[in-house]
């Protein structure tokens, strides 16, 4: 289809199948510009359904690409969507190879110039840096956005050694409830019954593994490119946000690759591309700043992206706490290191006595969202009442104190048990009392040695544990104070362990905050263009301008509710985590989907923890007369030795159930 734009470059899209040497083809879509001559090609790559569920997203960025001279392309992963092949494990050695295969396909068409990049936000992001480590010859840019390089203690999974429970659940559900939706036939043709049934018979719930590997083994270092940095010849442009959970990846990538080959950028912002302007802000020229990193390593231009600060991240001001912020105030800092320069560490003693830590089981319940989105009740709300469920230490602040960077904790503890957790907490408190939460880290004890081993605490013992928190830019104003807040436990991010109820002791003497203080110096001038980004037109019926009709729910739900039992001593966080809604695509699809995640905890029981997730998902084309339903159900629970998961599928065609599979599993707690 040829486009006329407002761009460089009028354009064309086409659906086209990349074959694979196994004969295996990838469902793919490209849009190039109207050229004479060859163009770079730059790829993105995952799971996600470029036919429905990242449509909308991709008639975005890709044209946009395409009508400024470079032939963009959207691949489906071997299994997924309209791709052939059945699921695998994620970030599976023949998904990277499959990735560069693709890679070299795309160097030899005729309308590639031979040069390749790859991008792309979280999934697409982290296999970006994975294919790059692998090095395939024509690519040589790479732009990774909210990703990880560090599939166990900086991914979904694990934090600090620790389960986390609210997303090695809801994510393993969601994924289950994602691999198991059928191909379309208006993309694969009849084939798309007998497609999907092989799919569905190869299914295997990755809740399994994620469970079954609970310290940093050779399954989490397999694709973890933090395992050998050296590996990636390709330039990376890395970006992240203070309010995305993977956003330390930027600042390892920023010390350990090559200065001349890589550049970071750490906003304010959530889990989304940084132009979309979704909360918290400010959105920045993205698609602008990646076209200069494209011209440059793909095409030979020099765009000065070379020459800007080697880290380019925002220092957010003090803020009042809420679940969601239009724009956060603050400035943008460069920096021409990684360690800093302009940072020093600034060690504050904690004072007092020595303090018994035990919290009640529930404390948790006011984190936020482990992935923020920028939906409404995402981020932490006021944390005065974690703070009451935790141990405190506070610093008056004299005069305006920047931190830029990972703070640390240096603690003094006395265990009785031999398995138990260390949550820390640093929170701004304003002169009227209100905390707002500014970055938090995690230990399990048993890995206080390391994350690839288990080693419990001798009971009674008393030991320094040092551990770090999630990287920040935030400013303490003067008058405010600097609190730390010491928790034993933190449901429902942290699996707890069985004994956690018992507590430690901290010993002020000899325990120490660690704060990365930014000097208050000017830094060169940062500054982005404004966002942009096409809108494709509507069709007959109204589609909206991004692609689709707006979702609707028949009953709206809150987002994020807490329900408290008082007589059960019972606490249970319902999540909806606004997936949902019926979608219509221009090409007449009917996309719907409804999910509900449960966390429920007795607040003097850890052995009471339990988790479920809901999904309900519908494709329907009327005019082929094609209706097909997912329903999936996941749970996990527990006891002292171990975990009891059970998941459930059943697909639906016309009303007919052709799959239904319930697992049930034991899985033991070696660590977790």
């Amino acid at each position: 289809m040829h486009i006329r734009t407002p761009f460089p470059h009028e354009t064309t899209h086409e659906d086209v199948r990349i074959p694979l040497s196994d004969g295996t083809r990838l469902y793919a879509r490209v849009w190039r510009p109207l050229t004479p001559e060859p163009v770079p090609a730059i790829l993105e790559y995952l799971p996600y359904r470029l036919a429905d569920r990242t449509a909308p997203h991709d008639r975005q960025r890709h044209p946009w690409y395409a009508g400024h001279g470079y032939a963009s392309v959207r691949v489906d992963v071997r299994g997924h969507g309209d791709s052939e092949g059945v699921p695998g494990d994620a970030y599976s050695a023949t998904e990277f190879a499959d990735g560069v295969e693709v890679v070299h396909w795309l160097a030899a068409q005729p309308w590639c110039d031979g040069a390749v990049g790859m991008f792309g936000l979280s999934w697409g992001g982290f296999t970006s840096l994975r294919i790059a480590a692998l090095a395939p010859e024509p690519l040589r840019a790479v732009v990774t956005v909210c990703a990880t390089d560090d599939r166990y203690d900086n991914d979904v999974h694990y934090s600090g050694g620790s389960v986390l429970a609210v997303d090695t659940h809801a994510w393993a559900a969601t994924m289950l409830a994602h691999v198991c939706r059928p191909p379309d036939p208006l993309h694969v043709g009849d084939a798309w019954r007998d497609m999907w049934l092989k799919r569905l018979a190869a299914v295997e719930p990755v809740l399994h593994t994620w469970l079954g590997h609970q310290t940093r083994d050779a399954y989490w270092r397999h694709g973890s490119v933090r395992e050998d940095y050296g590996a990636i010849d390709a330039a990376v442009l890395a970006v992240g946000g203070w309010h995305d959970p993977y956003r330390d990846t930027v600042l390892r990538l920023v010390e350990h690759l090559p200065a001349d080959r890589v550049r970071g950028i750490i906003g304010p912002w959530s889990h989304q591309y940084p132009d979309r302007g979704l909360p918290p802000g400010p959105a920045i020229g993205f698609l602008q700043e990646t076209l200069r990193w494209w011209d440059q390593h793909l095409k030979g231009v020099d765009t000065g992206v070379m020459r800007e600060p080697l880290l380019r991240s925002y220092v957010s001001d003090s803020h009042p706490p809420a679940t969601v912020y239009g724009t956060l105030p603050g400035r943008w800092v460069g920096e021409p290191a990684w360690p800093s320069p302009h940072v020093t560490t600034v060690s504050y003693g904690l004072q007092g006595p020595a303090v018994l830590v035990r919290s009640p089981q529930h404390t948790g319940v006011d984190a936020g969202r482990f992935v923020p989105f920028g939906n409404d009740a995402d981020l932490p709300p006021d944390q005065r009442e974690e703070d009451a469920r935790s141990a405190c230490f506070e610093f008056a602040v004299g005069e305006e104190t920047w931190v830029l960077g990972r703070p640390r904790v240096r603690l003094r503890v006395t265990s009785e048990v031999s398995r138990g957790q260390v949550v820390a907490r640093l929170c701004d408190v304003a002169p009227d009392g209100s905390s707002t939460l500014v970055t938090r880290g995690v230990l399990n004890l048993s890995a206080r040695l390391g994350r690839d081993r288990v080693v419990p605490w001798e009971p009674g013992a008393t030991r320094e544990v040092t551990f770090e928190l999630n990287g920040v830019g935030h400013a303490f104003p003067p008058g405010h104070r600097i609190r730390l807040a010491v928790s034993s436990a933190y449901w429902p991010w942290i699996w707890p362990q069985p004994e956690s109820r018992a507590g430690f002791t901290v010993d002020p003497a000899g325990s120490f905050l660690e704060l990365p203080v930014r000097a208050r110096e000017a830094s060169p001038d940062i500054t982005f263009e404004e966002p942009e980004k096409p809108a494709p037109p509507g069709d007959a019926r109204g589609v909206a301008a991004d692609g689709w009709s707006p979702a609707t729910l028949d009953e709206p739900r809150p987002e994020r509710l807490v329900v408290r039992d008082v007589a059960k001593g019972e606490w249970r966080l319902e999540v909806d985590p606004r997936y949902g809604g019926t979608h219509v695509h221009p090409d007449g699809l009917e996309f719907t989907e409804d999910a509900l995640e449960a966390y429920t905890i007795d607040e003097q029981d850890p052995l009471s923890a339990r988790t479920r997730s809901d999904w309900s998902i519908r494709l329907h084309r009327p005019e082929l007369a094609w209706d097909t339903t997912v329903r999936t159900r996941s749970q996990i629970s527990c006891d002292g030795t171990d975990f009891f998961t059970s998941n459930e599928v059943i697909c639906t065609d016309g009303g007919e159930v052709v799959f239904h599979r319930t697992w049930e599993k034991r899985i033991p707690r070696t660590a977790g």
